[in-house]
């Protein structure tokens, strides 16, 4: 894809880890991105993304609806239109527990980020995409929903986790469903082991799963190799498709034998 566009992309959690390889893909295809994390404006990231293209920042979480309120706010205020929503930004629970020991505690802080309010989001940005002046006979928007194989591989000391991931690809098909007719297409993006901090303190684990043949391309996912399937989804270039799920894991999702 070439850099002519000028379209407005939200990132959540768009500052590290996987969301920053979404930034910085749909950065170098002509994106403008619009950012929200929870953290102060991280100066020396934003000056690093910012030598690529157009960049903007909202410190807010993902889990309160008032700060989703001032993000598509503010981002139309300085931009003036959106085209794409990539929810991104979740988190893993503060400690790995068995499922018969887990805390309702830690449940309700996953949830609440991973799936309450990325749902929530895609509410309030999708209301804009269908009330947005359409250009052409193209797509309107597109929504991405970025999840984790976890959706549907199971970890038992995780438990909130997998199901905050499955609940996002069934979310993803709602929505899909529900915006198809307006031509916002709506799909879900599956990483599997992909080397960011989140994945730093199971380092060995891996390397040992993948030295085991486990997966058919046996490395580690990085987060440009997220970053390049959402640019593809987000190019508006299949616009007879909608739901989908793509996956990045090096097919580890193939049963194999």
């Amino acid at each position: 894809m070439s850099k002519a566009v000028s379209k407005v992309a939200l990132v959540t959690g768009g500052n590290r880890g996987i969301g920053r390889g979404v930034t910085e893909s749909l950065l170098q295809a002509g994106y403008r991105v619009s950012i929200m994390a929870t953290r102060p404006a991280p100066v020396d990231v934003l000056a690093e993304l910012g030598e690529t293209g157009e960049v903007r920042y909202t410190q807010g979480s993902v889990a309160e609806l008032a700060s989703h309120e001032r993000y598509v706010e503010d981002t139309l205020a300085d931009w003036g239109r959106i085209d794409v929503l990539v929810n991104n930004a979740g988190v893993a629970p503060s400690e790995r527990n068995d499922i018969l020991v887990a805390t309702p505690e830690s449940y309700d802080r996953v949830m609440e980020i991973n799936l309450r309010g990325p749902y929530f989001l895609t509410q309030r940005v999708a209301n804009v995409l269908v009330n947005q002046p359409k250009e052409g006979e193209g797509v309107r928007g597109t929504i991405i929903n970025v999840s984790s194989i976890s959706a549907e591989v199971v970890s038992t000391n995780r438990g909130e986790y997998c199901l905050s991931k499955a609940g996002v690809a069934m979310a993803t098909r709602l929505w899909a469903v529900r915006l198809a007719p307006e031509d916002v297409l709506v799909y879900e993006v599956r990483p599997g082991v992909i080397a960011t901090d989140m994945t730093a303190g199971v380092t060995e684990k891996y390397n040992a799963f993948f030295a085991s043949g486990a997966v058919p391309m046996p490395r580690w996912g990085q987060a440009s190799d997220v970053g390049g399937a959402v640019v593809q989804l987000a190019a508006g270039a299949m616009p007879y498709t909608t739901g989908d799920v793509i996956n990045v894991d090096g097919g580890m999702h193939l049963p194999t034998l």
